[in-house]
């Protein structure tokens, strides 16, 4: 071995030795030719340093308390076995994950491993990656079996019991508005951040007309705002807002993507469903009483068996039933669509209600999560004879009945071309399937819940329901599950709380406390704010789940009320705003900017409920258009409209070319343009001015005054010139056109 590569080896291991000393970065470390030699040092390392590094920060779950991902690395041989370690530190995913090169980063949902403590890994990669001996001890280790649900399980933050915090004490107090505030405030202030400014009074009201209805407020209502000397004029205007009947048609298609509603069957035929629109009506409804959150649940899941007299609670059945279904079936199909059919009931139950990935443990124990494939079974036992059906219902007192869509039991089956061949549409007995094989039935699943989510030494009876005396339709299993969901002490009601509040957070600020709304499991992001978090919730059950008046709670928070200034100096600290010390602005969703347009162009009709429509040039609310999974609306689809065939958390915002063509180039464009500029006066600057107030309730300033009052002449020049004898007009529609394409009409400041 030559002198200098012999020095740098008593260096390195002197380095492995005295931690005080650092260690240099593999590609700093000559890597000795020799195997011997490569082993030796590799060894070296690995005892002083590595065999520490791994068994402090990954081997707890990577062969030692679980095995996530299946990446098991107590041993050489299982570590070579995973693929993950590379020929050399360059080509290894284990180093990418570990630099955050890839996702997902590891150690998982922790800061990121020292450079220090990443070198060297690297380097003992590079010399071989050997071990002296495992990481765990083979004979203190359990051989694996089925998922055992301990205590420790219960710990992980989502499981645990919602924390009695109260508002912490702040400096800059004056800046508060109301208990919210000063969690975010005590967090900006630990930081050594500030927070904005409140907004002005125009920003505020579009704001708030944005979130809450989803359309601008009209020049009237900005200027009736603005000069409102009130001091609870603020207050006031989100009263009114909350009373509109907007409102619910605003926030169910909120919950119409985490529902994955459509009105077709999907799969190749993609049949419709023309009574399932009721289900979209009850949304509305719903929303528009403050039907209380909890009381929300429980019909979606079983409101056909709590108040079977009641036309609303069955209609809210129409959740369990939205998912797509292949209805042409050969016998050899028959067995596993229902078990396809039970999986989409239960995992959507899982991600709406409770943020969690609960489908992931049909085919085996899930991976992250505590929930063994029995619990998933037993889950699912709950839906076992529930089958959509059409049934007629007097939705109101003394009306004609009307065909609705449920999910009941009891009822004849919808109709479908499976039907012909005998699908049967249900089976009594679920069973718990080996790797979700129904040729590997194992024992039958009796209806029960997850047990990480089941306190008080309590099992599955604590919460049944029995059924009225001679009643005979239903099994009453979802009235049960309903009573285990909303169970605030024992069974899983804090964490649907918590959910729900996150899911509202998120959608005024445009990020959740909790990042991933759909998934409060461990593969998920934490919470920025968990105090907060735990706060809203209890605040949420204690005021009976009211959901109109959590908004309220939300919108009158100085947090949610400041300015979106930004400055590189905070923004360096908090490039992502999580710690919210601005208000970020925001792109509106497809159905906010159609009928943005809609309204601008004085096109809206309002009129509510019904049967919707595939036509494009429709002029209701987009609410109302009919969700086809096989031909969804082009325009909606440009604009991040979800495929509603899986639950959404939260929808992508992409920008394309697409996009801004729509606006200038779609016929439904040029449509809009053409009815806003008839709103408009015939005289300049009068038109351009009203045109402003109309698009973004404001005046022009003096260049965009200028600037549009030089377009008009130059567009009437050009029509003149081109022959065209009606110029006047068809510029002003170019000015409105133009003026609907501006990044102020879609975006939320």
């Amino acid at each position: 071995m030559p002198l200098l590569n012999q020095l740098l080896f008593v260096l390195a291991v002197l380095c492995c030795t005295f931690h005080s000393f650092p260690l240099l970065a593999a590609d700093a470390v000559p890597i000795p030719k020799d195997a011997a030699e490569k082993n030796k040092l590799g060894l070296e390392l690995f005892k002083k340093q590595v065999r520490a590094d791994l068994v402090h920060h990954c081997v707890d779950c990577h062969g030692g308390k679980s095995t996530k991902a299946d990446f098991d690395l107590t041993t050489r041989e299982k570590l070579l076995e995973s693929g993950f370690l590379g020929d050399t530190a360059g080509d290894s995913h284990l180093m990418e994950l570990m630099n955050h090169a890839t996702e997902p980063h590891m150690p998982f949902k922790k800061p990121k491993l020292s450079a220090e403590i990443i070198d060297r890994i690297a380097l003992w990669i590079d010399l071989g990656a050997p071990y002296d001996q495992p990481l765990v001890d083979a004979s203190a280790k359990p051989e694996k079996g089925p998922m055992i649900v301990t205590d420790e399980d219960r710990k992980f933050w989502s499981f645990q019991p919602l924390k009695t915090v109260q508002p912490p004490p702040v400096k800059q107090a004056d800046w508060c508005r109301t208990d919210i505030d000063r969690f975010i405030l005590a967090q900006l202030e630990s930081l050594k951040l500030h927070p904005n400014p409140p907004a002005d009074r125009l920003k505020l009201i579009r704001r708030a007309y944005f979130d809450l209805i989803g359309t601008p407020p009209t020049p009237e209502e900005v200027t009736s705002f603005i000069n409102d000397s009130d001091p609870h004029a603020y207050e006031k205007l989100l009263d009114r807002l909350l009373a509109s009947p907007h409102y619910g048609e605003r926030w169910a298609r909120h919950w119409m993507d985490v529902a994955r509603f459509a009105e077709s069957h999907g799969y190749e035929q993609d049949y419709d469903r023309p009574h399932a629109y009721h289900y979209r009506d009850f949304l509305i409804k719903a929303l528009n009483s403050d039907l209380p959150y909890h009381q929300f649940i429980r019909w979606q899941l079983a409101g056909d068996e709590l108040e079977p007299e009641n036309p609303l609670a069955l209609t809210a059945t129409g959740f369990l039933g939205g998912g797509a279904f292949p209805t042409q079936l050969t016998e050899a199909e028959f067995e596993s669509a229902r078990y396809d059919e039970l999986d989409d009931m239960t995992a959507t139950t899982g991600v709406a209600f409770l943020g969690l990935s609960v489908g992931c443990a049909r085919c085996h124990d899930h991976k992250y999560d505590p929930f063994p494939t029995k619990d998933y079974y037993r889950l699912a036992a709950s839906f076992t004879t529930a089958i959509r059906s059409e049934i007629e219902l007097e939705l109101e007192p003394g009306q004609k009945p009307a065909k609705v869509q449920v999910t009941s039991e009891g009822f004849p089956h919808t109709k479908h071309h499976a039907d012909d061949r005998g699908f049967p549409h249900f089976y009594p007995v679920t069973h718990v399937l080996h790797r979700g094989d129904v040729h590997q039935k194992q024992e039958e699943a009796k209806a029960s819940y997850l047990q990480v989510l089941m306190r008080g030494g309590h099992d599955a009876s604590h919460w049944q329901v029995a059924p009225p005396e001679g009643w005979t339709r239903t099994s009453f299993r979802r009235a049960s599950l309903a009573n285990w969901m909303t169970d605030v002490k024992d069974g899983a009601g804090q964490l649907a709380a918590r959910v729900a509040v996150n899911r509202l957070w998120q959608h005024h600020f445009g990020r959740g406390i909790v990042a991933t709304p759909n998934d409060f499991g461990f593969q998920g992001e934490r919470p920025t704010h968990p105090d907060l978090l735990d706060w809203l919730a209890s605040d949420f059950i204690a005021h009976e789940w009211q959901v109109k008046r959590l908004h309220e709670l939300i919108v009158t928070s100085a947090v949610y009320m400041q300015s979106s200034d930004f400055d590189e100096t905070r923004a360096r600290l908090d490039r992502e705003n999580q710690q919210l010390w601005r208000f970020t602005p925001r792109r509106l969703e497809a159905e906010a900017i159609r009928d943005s347009m809609l309204s601008v162009s004085g096109l809206l009709d309002e009129k509510m409920y019904g049967p919707g429509t595939l036509d494009a040039n429709m002029k209701r609310r987009s609410v109302y258009f009919f969700i086809k999974r096989s031909k969804l609306i082009p325009l909606m689809m440009l604009f991040d409209w979800p495929e509603h065939l899986v639950s959404i958390g939260q929808r992508s915002t992409t920008t394309t070319a697409t996009q801004a063509l729509a606006f200038l180039n779609s016929p439904q464009g040029r449509q809009y343009a053409v009815g806003f500029a008839k709103r408009l006066p015939k005289e300049e600057p009068a038109a351009i001015e009203m045109a402003f107030r109309i698009s973004f309730g404001r005046e022009p300033k003096e260049n965009e005054l200028t600037a549009s009052t030089k377009f008009l002449e130059k567009q009437r020049s050009r029509y003149k010139e081109a022959g065209q004898k009606d110029a006047e007009p068809m510029a002003l529609v170019d000015l409105c056109q133009a003026l609907l394409s501006m990044n102020e009409f879609v975006y939320v400041d």
